[in-house]
């Protein structure tokens, strides 16, 4: 099976990269160049594609271009202006990524023909987050305060309404997740990367919101629950329709326990002190229910949020020590996946 992935240069798409080819497919991507130091390019993930465009999925005539001459069998559509605080500095570009830029992929995958299912990936940000306590469920109403949220709305509704107005033959869906962590993330202003940037350098990490609840979850396994969704749609079900990705109750944590035990696992007398925010929107908390994937998919989380903190911490401090970041990486992967045929 070919499949392109969109966004391959981020930090979702590199690892996603890497686990469809440790599953035996064939990968190519889509997306700008990569951060400097990212993981697409400490495990050389470009050694493993079959073709890796480079180009910004604003540019409607070359996303068509790329993804006909790709020709895959199935798209996963990541690629997306993914930071709120951004958002904030730069509104107009987050926009135009995160809702033409779906709408140029959407499009590309109908006039190239012979995709059999697209996965449109938008986040748990989608829902007008009025701070429920119980998770959001896929029929809750879409909404969004910051430029991020409001976009990733915008581009959820546009694929609903695609979906039903385009006359699509390709089966598509959604897919909403939250907040993951692992390994290899370089993107600014999220938690996992200022501990890791801080802690190495020995220095005390600077919390705006402790007091913050998130679902926590290994990028893992939310990937895994992308591919769930689109062996589904192979199969023929589920076209259509949006999923939720997101772990247990047992996840939602404060901002600042989590600081504290990845400080606890990270040793080296690391720090961390509050920073009150500058105050900007960001939700007090968000969670989403998952129940529709486990019953219709039979996706669930394998990793606990200790294993998964302990995983990143792990990856992180083996590839500082000088490990090589694909194969600490695929060693992780490979360590999920028999955890999955334990379970299966």
């Amino acid at each position: 099976m070919h499949y392109l992935v969109t966004g391959h240069t981020g930090f979702k798409g590199a690892w996603l990269a890497l686990l469809l080819h440790e599953l035996g497919h064939e990968v190519s991507g889509l997306a700008l160049d990569p951060a400097p130091g990212s993981l697409f390019e400490r495990a050389r993930v470009g050694e493993l594609l079959t073709a890796d465009h480079r180009v910004d999925i604003r540019d409607a005539a070359a996303t068509r271009d790329a993804l006909a001459s790709t020709a895959p069998d199935v798209v996963l559509h990541l690629a997306a202006q993914p930071l709120v605080r951004e958002s904030y500095r730069d509104p107009r570009t987050t926009w135009e990524t995160n809702v033409n830029g779906t709408y140029n992929v959407l499009d590309a995958v109908q006039a190239a023909g012979g995709v059999r299912a697209t996965v449109v990936v938008t986040t748990d940000k989608v829902y007008r987050n009025v701070d429920q306590i119980w998770g959001y469920r896929e029929s809750d109403p879409l909404g969004g305060f910051d430029p991020y949220s409001a976009s990733k709305a915008a581009a959820d509704l546009l694929t609903q309404s695609w979906i039903v107005s385009s006359g699509a033959a390709t089966p598509t869906a959604i897919a909403r997740a939250g907040n993951v962590i692992g390994g290899g993330d370089v993107c600014p202003e999220r938690l996992m990367v200022d501990l890791v940037a801080s802690f190495s350098a020995r220095q005390p990490v600077r919390l705006r919101y402790p007091d913050a609840v998130r679902p926590w979850q290994h990028v893992l396994d939310c990937l895994q629950g992308y591919l769930a969704l689109a062996d589904s749609l192979l199969a023929g079900n589920h076209a259509g329709e949006a999923f939720n990705f997101g772990p247990g109750t047992s996840s939602f944590v404060r901002v600042g326990d989590i600081a504290a035990t990845v400080a606890k696992l990270w040793g080296d007398d690391a720090q961390v002190v509050v920073d009150r925010g500058d105050g900007l929107h960001e939700a007090g908390l968000l969670a989403l229910d998952s129940r529709k994937a486990e019953l219709e998919l039979g996706w669930s989380d394998r990793l606990t949020l200790d294993d998964a903190l302990a995983w990143t911490v792990e990856w992180s401090r083996d590839v500082l020590d000088g490990a090589p970041a694909r194969e600490r990486t695929v060693a992780q992967i490979t360590e999920f996946l028999q955890r999955g045929r334990q379970h299966a």
